[in-house]
Order: structure tokens, then C-alpha cells, then sequence
């Protein structure tokens, strides 16, 4: 068990957090393959189950109910796919790797530019200065009020709840990471490359056999929900009522990782799913904790059990959080904003 470092988040430092937790950062082969197996199998039985409902025409209630749960497994292989980019599922780097090329295709997403940004991510969360790469569009108050109206337009269509959790996670799996971006380096294009042809090659098995409508009409939905739960978990575990942003002269990492964060909340069999990602204030305290121990890092530190979970419940209003405001350090809502601006006109 951790002991407490003592001290609140502004006398700690991350180096001291990461030490209390390193024992948790050992990968274990076993739990390792034991969670493939948990995930793989049921998804892939799962989908020869869907093919043949689909082709003798089950009605539509039973088929959406097994493209939801191949969905949640899909969901849980990508937080092996996540954790295989911070090199923390196996000890190997090149199972790692591996891994992470394989789950980079049953998720239609590039490991290697996928890992780039997402470490980019991590460097950079909660820093008002280094926005952009691997995070949710977030203005603040003053940039918003500064942007053109056709910024300002598009901004709120981002920040639309129909737009980022339903056209949005189509648009970035489906089409954005298909496309082998001219600014990431070599490792990033060939990942892409490599992830492209292996899901050219799975449509033209799939159109040789089970047939490419039968493969579309399950793919496509399962790929739409699980992205939507996807992009929402993401969104909420740093979009919340009372997270942490600061500019980077004043950026903490420990106030990042444990105000910045999220802690939420979920029952245990969406917990299962979501492999213990909402225990993301852990995650950002040491990266290197794999899924299958952060509940433990978590039961044993009571620092990491000082952050107030946010349930689903609290969680939804963060959809109605869209702008940092500076003055009031906190996430204000368009409705807010836009009140303000009636009264300070009227005055």
C-alpha cells in the first residue's frame, strides 16, 4: 500500500505522486492476456453471430442490441490499444507495439500518429498556451468574443453535443485517419499506411465471403456507437464543473493530473467496458499504470482518493460547458455567456 506524501496539490510535487505509485506500473503478462481473451473472443463471436442474424433478417431490436455490446467490447479493445501507447500493457515495448498495430486496425485508427498526439496530450492538458493537438477545441471567453462570426459559428457547432458525439467520432475514425497527414514524420505515415491497407484488405475479404453490404451494416453502427461512448469519455474527463486550466507560467502538473482530471464514477459494468479509464487522474499522475491496476493505485493512495468523483449524472453538464473563463477560472456555458453580454449591454 502508498502512503500519503502529505501536503495539498501545491507543495506536492509529480515526481513525489509518481514514486508513491511506480509499484502499480508493472505490467503483468497474465492479467495481459487474460483481458485479451475477456475482449477478443466475445467480440469476434459476437460478430459471427451478427453476420448470420443479419443475413436470415432478425428484427432490427435484437440485431441493435448486439451492436451495442460488440460496441462496449470494441471500447474496451481500445483501452488496450491506448494503454499499448504509453508501452504499459506488456513489458515488452515490441509487444507493445505489436498490440497496438492490431488494435490499431479493429479500431480503424493509426498506432503510431494515434500515440504521437496522444503523448502530445499528456504534455500539454489543463496548459491554456499549449492547446491543440490530441484535445478538445476549447476557447476561452476573451478569444471566443475576439473570433469571426464564422469561427464563433463553428465553434458552436463543435461544441453541439449532435455534432461531436454524432458526426464527430464518424468524421475523425472513418475519414480523418485514413488520410496520411503531411506533417507527422515518417513512423506516423507508415502506421497510417499500414493501417489503411490492412482494412483495405479486411472490406475485400469481407466482400469475398460474408459480403461487403452484410460487413457495412454491422461495422458501420458498431463503429458509430462505440466512437460516440468513446469521445464522450475522453470529453468529460477534461471537460467538467470545477476542472483545473491554467496559462503555462502558472501550469502545475500535480494540480493538472488531480484537478485537471477526472475522476468519473462509473458502475462497474460500464467500468469493466471502459477499462478503468475514469480513473483518469490516476492515469495522468503515471501514465505507465496499465487498466488492469489503476483501480488498485487508486484503492490504496489516499491522495488519489481525495479527488471528488463525478458520476454520470454530474457529468452532464459538462455538454453545457463550452468556454474557459479566465476571469472566474471556471467553464461557463454559451447561456451564461450570452446573458452576460444582455446585461451588460442593457447597463
Amino acid at each position: 500500500m502508498v502512503t500519503d506524501t502529505g501536503g495539498a496539490p501545491d507543495e506536492l510535487t509529480i515526481q513525489a505522486l509518481r514514486k508513491t505509485l511506480s509499484q502499480y506500473a508493472r505490467p503483468d503478462l497474465r492479467k495481459a492476456i487474460l483481458q485479451m481473451l475477456s475482449a477478443l473472443i466475445p467480440y469476434f463471436g459476437l460478430w459471427v453471430i451478427l453476420v448470420y442474424m443479419v443475413k436470415q433478417k432478425y428484427p432490427f431490436a435484437v440485431i441493435g442490441a448486439l451492436i451495442l455490446l460488440v460496441s462496449l467490447f470494441l471500447v474496451r479493445i481500445f483501452i488496450f490499444f491506448h494503454d499499448c501507447a504509453h508501452n504499459s500493457f506488456f513489458s515488452s515495448n515490441r509487444a507493445n507495439t505489436i498490440l497496438g498495430y492490431v488494435t490499431g486496425v479493429l479500431t480503424f485508427t493509426p498506432f503510431r500518429y494515434w500515440q504521437r498526439n496522444h503523448m502530445v496530450h499528456h504534455n500539454t492538458y489543463a496548459d491554456l498556451d499549449l492547446r491543440g493537438v490530441g484535445d478538445i477545441w476549447t476557447l476561452t471567453v476573451d478569444e471566443y468574443h475576439t473570433a469571426s462570426p464564422m469561427k464563433q459559428l463553428g465553434y458552436r457547432l463543435y461544441r453541439n453535443p449532435f455534432v461531436f458525439l454524432g458526426i464527430g467520432p464518424g468524421y475523425s475514425f472513418l475519414l480523418t485517419q485514413r488520410l496520411l497527414h503531411q506533417w507527422e514524420g515518417k513512423n506516423e505515415r507508415f502506421s497510417a499506411a499500414v493501417t489503411n491497407v490492412a482494412i483495405l484488405g479486411i472490406l475485400v475479404a469481407a466482400g469475398q465471403t460474408i459480403g461487403l453490404r452484410t460487413y457495412l451494416l454491422i461495422q458501420i453502427p458498431v463503429f458509430l456507437i462505440a466512437g460516440a461512448i468513446g469521445v464522450w469519455l475522453f470529453y468529460v474527463q477534461h471537460q467538467f464543473e470545477g476542472v483545473y486550466w491554467s496559462r503555462h507560467e502558472n501550469w502545475n502538473p500535480v494540480k493538472a493530473a488531480l484537478l485537471g482530471s477526472s475522476y468519473y464514477k462509473l458502475p462497474k459494468v460500464l467500468q469493466w467496458f471502459s477499462g478503468n479509464i475514469g480513473l483518469h487522474h490516476v492515469h495522468h499522475v503515471l501514465p505507465r499504470i496499465p487498466n488492469y491496476n489503476l483501480q488498485r493505485s487508486y484503492d490504496e493512495s489516499s491522495i488519489m482518493q481525495s479527488v471528488p468523483p463525478l458520476d454520470i449524472r454530474r457529468s452532464m453538464k459538462s455538454l453545457f460547458l463550452n468556454l474557459w473563463d479566465e476571469k472566474q477560472q471556471k467553464l461557463i456555458s454559451f447561456k451564461s455567456l450570452n446573458s452576460r453580454s444582455g446585461k451588460n449591454t442593457s447597463n
